[in-house]
């Protein structure tokens, strides 16, 4: 089974079990009429695209279940699913695989 990981310039992101690391994607600065949206306004956005995944599930008899979504996935997840990190300037997400509601 190969393993994914988050490269940055001076650590490696590697997520584990069943977690999953994502790059948040921006949030939309203007509106479809052309309006400027300043910071405050906008949500953030709940798609990203995954960067990193884990080994899978382990069952109780000891075997392993991959994950359904790899590397360069782009998926769509809960509003107030994981954790975001912050490594060197970039800021990432890490959250379970149950949190990814869809892919696209």
């Amino acid at each position: 089974m190969a393993k994914s990981a988050v490269k940055s310039k001076t650590e490696k992101l590697v997520p584990l079990g069943d977690r999953v690391v994502l790059k948040r994607a921006e949030a939309e600065k203007t509106t479809l009429g052309g309006i400027v949206l300043p910071d405050s306004a906008t949500d953030k956005p709940q798609r990203g695209e995954v960067l990193a995944v884990g080994e899978g599930y382990v069952r109780r008899d000891g075997t392993k279940i991959a994950l359904t979504v790899k590397a360069g996935d782009l998926v769509l997840f809960s509003s107030y699913a994981g954790d975001e990190i912050k490594v060197g300037d970039e800021t990432y997400l890490l959250l379970r695989e149950s949190d990814i509601l869809a892919t696209f």
